[in-house]
């Protein structure tokens, strides 16, 4: 009878046993585990965002206000003193037989030479073609058309950045896109080269970041003609626009975010864009 009783009590112990060794070692695992140091990442730097990302955020930025971002205007000379230093001069959505019109074309509201040649270049560019378009009777073909703008103030500088869009019966649509930027303190126009000295961006490797975005661009244009799509935009990279001195379209925007845009809209029946981003 004690042999029985003895095996019975060696069997409990011996899974007693088991039990503590097992929840022991869970424990001393997971201490483990929670005693670790994580391994910081070497590399902090904010990865690039690629270039159908920056071209939608471009995209979102035409929202027909001027942005002062607490600068202050005071002292500069208005044409009208009731009005911002950019706003809607005119604001028409109309839709006829033979077109369909949703324009708002924005002024510059200061007194000066340059911001009165800005908006002469802006009635040339856009204005005059929504007057061909609402004064055409017979057209036998359906337009569509479309304005919008972003204004930004960054300290004493002044950006817009205006952008049409226009489908005419079967051409191809066209996005057009045109800049101003303008330093009210001085009264002068402010150049690519300046903002780029004003954010203490190197030169050399600002268009080097140029060549590249453009030169990825391209390639990806060709990968895709070469499957069998025709009418692909194709580029031309030692073209000159792709330089500091050549590139012509560009602006300051929220966060002093500097955007050099290539809209070969400006030039061709054509969408196709690209842009470059210094954050």
């Amino acid at each position: 009878m004690k042999t029985p009783k003895a095996l019975y009590v060696l069997i409990t112990l011996f899974c007693i046993f088991a039990i503590i060794a097992g929840a022991y070692a869970e424990f001393v695992e997971q201490a483990s585990v929670d005693d670790l140091i994580p391994i910081e990442d070497s590399n902090n730097e904010i990865p690039e965002k690629d270039a159908e990302t920056i071209k939608a955020e471009l995209n979102e930025v035409f929202t027909n206000v001027i942005n002062l971002n607490g600068a202050d205007t005071t002292g500069v000379i208005k044409n009208k003193e009731d009005k911002e230093i950019v706003y809607t001069a005119y604001d028409i959505s109309k839709s006829e037989a033979n077109y369909e019109m949703n324009i708002k074309v924005p002024v510059i509201n200061i007194k000066g030479e340059i911001p009165n040649s800005f908006n002469e270049n802006t009635q040339k560019l856009f204005v005059n073609k929504a007057n061909e378009i609402l004064n055409e009777q017979n057209a036998s073909t359906k337009t569509i058309y479309s304005i919008d703008y972003a204004g930004y103030v960054n300290g004493d500088i002044l950006s817009l950045v205006i952008r049409s869009t226009i489908k005419e019966g079967d051409n191809a649509q066209r996005v057009i896109i045109q800049t101003y930027n303008y330093n009210f303190r001085t009264n002068t126009t402010v150049s690519l080269n300046d903002l780029i000295t004003l954010k203490s961006i190197n030169r050399s490797e600002a268009e080097a970041k140029i060549k590249q975005v453009i030169k990825e661009a391209d390639d990806e244009a060709k990968v895709i003609q070469n499957m069998g799509y025709d009418n692909l935009y194709t580029r031309n990279l030692d073209d000159e626009i792709y330089t500091i001195d050549g590139s012509g379209t560009y602006f300051l925007g929220n966060d002093m975010k500097l955007y050099i845009v290539y809209p070969y809209g400006n030039q061709n029946y054509t969408s196709v864009m690209d842009v470059v981003l210094f954050e």
